[in-house]
């Protein structure tokens, strides 16, 4: 019932680059990036979406080039979920965009949803995105007009989760009856900046055994890292997830990940955990790690860069043997 992954695939560029880390350098013949993740990670999550709509004939490809099981969550467009892009972008005053932009949204993911792919779809939201009346009314909005998928919602500002604060009506129990009257989930997310404010929220108390009310179907959890210094202040976007978790560090997720497991096989429900802090396949190392700590197995064979990389792997993956020297 727990799935676990990386944010994306595909990071072809920069000192970040997951070439010649996850994937081998020089690539063979056809290599086929997706293909290859399949073999060793049974979901991902897609961030393109996030950038542009999707086109139903590429979306197509990643149900033939992935098994028969393997899933996938995909960010909403960012139309839907960034007022500020949007009312910028279309002139105009308010944040509503037509249904018809929903339309062909889901025209795009729809081979995904056909196949009985769709893990997951994720709205995330900005930090700028402060609870309130209207903020909530809209995502009422956008979560009916997408109640055909599972869905998580990424709330970054405290505001929404601040009972007895600024905006009673939008926080607490009132944003779980939001999300449950769609069945959409909340996301947990681990940053420099949400940890503190979310695990509260969402873990259940493994005291008590007690889940909290805003825990929705399905579970999901977000890792980005904990790279305080560069979350905000960086040269390049990639720095900020330039970060390795411990296995310390991911227990926790783990412990939390199997309570929920246990929750959700009763109504039907998955857990999805993604690492996104994919700086130099770090992602790909603490998704085998958090995998090895849920006792699932970790097929597929591995570059020996990543382990070196990486030495918590050692002895929990199987290492591809090195292509003969040419003498």
């Amino acid at each position: 019932m727990v799935r676990i992954g990386t944010s994306g695939w595909s990071y072809p560029t920069g000192q970040g680059t997951w070439n010649g880390v996850f994937y081998p350098k020089p690539r063979p013949r056809g290599f086929d990036e997706l293909a290859y993740y399949a073999e060793h990670f049974d979901t991902v999550e897609v961030n393109s979406t996030f950038y542009r709509v999707p086109e139903a004939a590429q979306v197509a490809t990643w149900v033939t080039r992935t098994p028969a099981d393997f899933l996938f969550a995909v960010k909403l467009y960012q139309k839907f979920t960034h007022p500020d892009m949007y009312l910028k972008q279309a002139g105009a005053t308010e944040w509503r965009p037509p249904l018809v932009d929903i339309d062909v949204f889901r025209a795009g993911i729809e081979p995904l949803a056909a196949a009985g792919r769709l893990g997951a779809l994720l709205l995330q939201f900005p930090p700028s995105l402060h609870a309130s009346p209207a903020a909530g009314d809209y995502l009422s909005w956008l979560l009916d007009h997408l109640r055909a998928y599972p869905t998580v919602v990424e709330l970054r500002h405290r505001s929404w989760f601040e009972v007895g604060g600024e905006a009673p009506a939008e926080t607490g129990g009132d944003l779980a009856a939001r999300l449950r009257v769609t069945g959409a989930g909340l996301v947990v997310a681990d940053d420099p900046e949400s940890a503190q404010m979310t695990s509260g929220v969402f873990f259940k108390d493994r005291a008590t055994k007690k889940t909290p009310d805003v825990i929705c179907a399905p579970l999901y959890l977000r890792l980005h890292g904990r790279n305080a210094a560069a979350w905000w202040h960086h040269a390049a976007a990639q720095d900020r997830y330039n970060y390795l978790y411990s296995p310390t560090e991911l227990r926790p997720f783990a412990d939390q990940a199997q309570d929920a497991a246990q929750d959700a096989a009763a109504a039907g429900r998955r857990v999805f955990a993604f690492m996104n802090n994919h700086f130099s396949a770090k992602a790909v190392a603490n998704a085998a790690v958090l995998k090895s700590q849920l006792g699932q197995d970790l097929p597929g064979d591995y570059e020996p860069e990543l382990i070196d990389r990486y030495p918590d792997l050692q002895g929990l993956v199987r290492v591809r043997a090195s292509a003969p020297r040419l003498i």
